[in-house]
């Protein structure tokens, strides 16, 4: 980068450095929400609150199918319900 265009680009300098952490601050939570250990922890979680009364049947099944969704398609965005419900993979019986 020459030195006019330096001199030309630094009042932007600010928002490019906001835009930079933003980006990595985005692509950490992702990298930490999508690790399979951290969705594995969330998921033995929802059972013990399941088991303490924190949580009823139908918000488990829910948060529980979000969460083996994630396992199962990790570039799934975390708000996104996975495909056909019902599945009885991870449930207790």
């Amino acid at each position: 980068m020459g030195i006019v265009s330096g001199l030309l680009l630094l009042p932007l300098a600010p928002v490019r450095g906001t835009v930079w952490v933003a980006d990595h601050l985005l692509h950490e939570a992702r990298r930490q929400t999508h690790d399979p250990r951290a969705v594995q922890a969330r998921l033995a979680q929802l059972n013990r609150d399941l088991d303490d009364g924190v949580v009823d049947e139908a918000a488990f099944e829910q948060e529980e199918e979000r969460l083996l969704g994630l396992l199962d398609d990790p570039a799934r965005p975390m708000g996104h319900a996975p495909g056909p419900t019902g599945s009885a993979r991870g449930r207790r019986g």
